[in-house]
């Protein structure tokens, strides 16, 4: 079900589906077009032959062949001429034909580049939010894991006013000399040796709980669990599970075990996403938090980015997770 945006080769995927942003002709070209031609051998281009080509803001779909994806869904973007032309329609369109491609070929997984954002010109912020906005939408009403694939960092672009806005943020919140106590105390267990998180421990820093040596305490003190709140809060808001887990850019199963589980301590970034479904205030948000055993704090970047959003009362998980990874934080849900 979730977005994920992750950077990676697109022809490296294991997806059930991967999306060509193609010329018209199909029949191979140069970037994201070429390195899927080439990487699926030269019975994609034998296939593509028979199609006729593809109209801008089409679709059309081939097996992968070569390709670890069992098909390729090739999409003809917009050339950007000033905004003026149809082409944000016309790349909407583009997401949305894919997506009912995938659908209708039962993909429960499909891998999306950043279309029109190269030769063809698209402002990469504005073709960013496009994608976001047609992808998180089809999400609310269906079940699919769809991926957003960048290569490179240069290739993702949040938009400057947003990206500098966030930063004066961090600068104006961020405690740069706090040393987190957990740390500290590592440290001084190993004999005041360097400490070094290890590289698969990303997101620890963001996930940490920061109450020491009195989480035990705390957590023998909670009457309501995490589950046990998260369930009457959506009951409260009137929600449904579906309408909370899918605004929430979580897994089905993933809400199930929390639902079944009283006791289910969730990481973090989820305990954070279900704040973000249900729309709650900086200080609902922090009595969440606290149910897992988390709080948040203004030494860290990820959890002041959360603040930062919250506190404008934007809850578009999908626009969060834009942020956090132009940030290189942990991204919320999935």
């Amino acid at each position: 079900m979730p977005l994920r945006i992750v950077r990676n080769d697109i022809t490296k995927m294991k997806v059930d589906a991967i999306v060509n942003a193609a010329n018209k002709t199909l029949l191979g070209g140069g970037g994201v077009d070429g390195a899927i031609h080439k990487a699926a051998g030269m019975r994609l281009l034998a296939e593509c032959m028979t199609l006729g080509g593809c109209d801008t803001g089409k679709a059309k779909i081939t097996k992968g062949y070569k390709l670890p994806c069992r098909y390729v869904i090739h999409t003809v973007g917009p050339v950007y001429v000033d905004g003026t032309h149809g082409e944000k329609e016309l790349l909407e369109s583009c997401y949305r034909e894919s997506l009912m491609l995938a659908k209708e070929n039962a993909c429960e997984s499909v891998a999306f580049p950043l279309i029109s954002s190269g030769v063809y010109g698209y402002p990469k912020d504005q073709a960013l939010k496009v994608a976001i906005d047609v992808i998180s939408d089809f999400l609310l009403k269906n079940d699919m894991t769809v991926y957003l694939v960048v290569f490179d960092r240069a290739a993702f672009n949040i938009g400057e006013k947003l990206f500098s806005d966030i930063a004066e943020y961090i600068d104006d919140k961020y405690v740069s000399d706090h040393i987190d106590s957990r740390v500290e105390r590592m440290r001084r267990a190993e004999g005041n040796r360097t400490f070094a998180r290890p590289l698969a421990a990303k997101c620890e820093e963001c996930c940490a709980a920061p109450f020491g040596d009195d989480l035990d305490a705390i957590l023998s003190e909670i009457d309501e669990s995490f589950s046990q709140m998260l369930l009457r809060k959506i009951d409260e808001k009137g929600m449904t599970d579906a309408e909370c887990y899918k605004k929430a850019n979580i897994d089905r199963k993933l809400f199930s075990k929390i639902r079944s589980d009283v006791n289910y301590k969730p990481s973090k970034p989820t305990a954070i996403a279900f704040a973000i479904s249900l729309e709650l205030t900086l200080s609902e948000t922090a009595e969440l938090l606290k149910k897992a055993g988390f709080a948040l704090s203004h030494s860290n970047k990820f959890d002041i980015i959360i603040e930062y959003f919250i506190s404008r009362g934007n809850y578009n998980v999908f626009e969060i997770n834009e942020a956090l990874f132009a940030f290189d934080q942990c991204l919320l849900g999935a």
